[in-house]
């Protein structure tokens, strides 16, 4: 990872993008094909809202099961690029049609941005299902890291609408003071500085104590629908997570958590060398599967 050179940033925050960007395409691995990739945008008031539609090879019934895909990157990173090959993976596994959001980022959409777009994207989809061949009653959210926050922020507010959500390695506090960032405050992947600058740039400061900004803070979980939390032990996140994990549990939400022993924050985008990346594709194909069968 330390060989991975970002190709001419211009600053640090374009240095961060592109070296997001670099890891995943030299650690990704080998893109599935897929069926069919198109792009749309959501029309709103002043802006567009971009999205990515993967349809699985070799399902072509319809209508078919949905995941909405929101993206991590610290709130102020990562799109398309950064994580196409995992998701044309989930694709073909879940046997899922995924929508990917690809959300406005701070620092110049602070939040809310992301989250209006996310929660729009989501909208749309249910709204839209059956021109999009999907089935409004089987949709489910998957989210990583800052996506795995914003996944909760909409899942407390209107997730009777989902069936499941799966939040990877959720980054869901803004205060970075747990031990397990003080034990990896230099990384790998993560740094305490790192995070420390993009959540200044991503949390306005009359919205620091809102719980959907900062997910560690909900305590009303009622609306959230079943979920699975994957952990990763040397990832700052870890206490976070953990954190997020038992105020769900405490709160009766159906809570399915999966740790994985020596993986880092981001493993996910490192498929061509880890094979927990496949281990955790089956793992969240199996719950999806499981939750779309199951009755509302």
């Amino acid at each position: 990872m330390k060989k991975i050179e970002p190709f001419n940033p211009q600053n640090s925050l374009d240095g961060v993008r592109k070296y997001y960007e670099t890891m995943s395409q030299q650690l990704g691995g080998k893109k599935e094909s897929v069926a069919l990739i198109e792009e749309l945008a959501i029309q709103k008031e002043n802006h567009q809202i971009p999205v990515r539609i993967y349809r699985p090879a070799g399902k072509n019934t319809q209508p078919s099961p949905a995941i909405i895909y929101i993206h991590g990157g610290w709130f102020i990173s990562g799109g398309y690029e950064t994580h196409d090959t995992l998701v044309r993976k989930l694709a073909n596994k879940t046997g899922s049609v995924i929508i990917f959001i690809d959300y406005r980022l701070a620092p110049e959409y602070p939040f809310p941005a992301g989250l209006n777009d996310c929660t729009d994207g989501i909208e749309w989809a249910i709204k839209n299902a059956e021109s999009l061949g999907i089935d409004p009653d089987k949709i489910g959210i998957i989210g990583d890291s800052a996506g795995a926050a914003l996944s909760t922020a909409f899942s407390v507010q209107s997730g009777k609408q989902i069936r499941f959500q799966v939040l990877i390695y959720p980054a869901v506090d803004n205060q970075l003071n747990s031990g397990s960032w003080e034990t990896y405050a230099n990384g790998p992947v993560l740094t305490k500085q790192g995070g420390i600058e993009a959540w200044n740039w991503y949390l306005p400061e009359e919205e620091k104590s809102n719980p959907l900004a900062i997910p560690a803070l909900v305590k009303d979980f009622k609306e959230t629908p079943p979920t699975f939390i994957i952990l990763a032990e040397h990832d700052p996140l870890l206490d976070d997570g953990k954190k997020l994990s038992e105020n769900m549990k405490n709160a009766g939400v159906d809570l399915t958590i999966s740790f994985y022993k020596e993986m880092v924050h981001g493993f996910m985008h490192m498929g061509e060398l880890l094979e927990e990346v496949q281990s955790v594709v089956d793992e969240i194909a199996a719950f999806a599967s499981h939750n779309f069968k199951s009755n509302i």
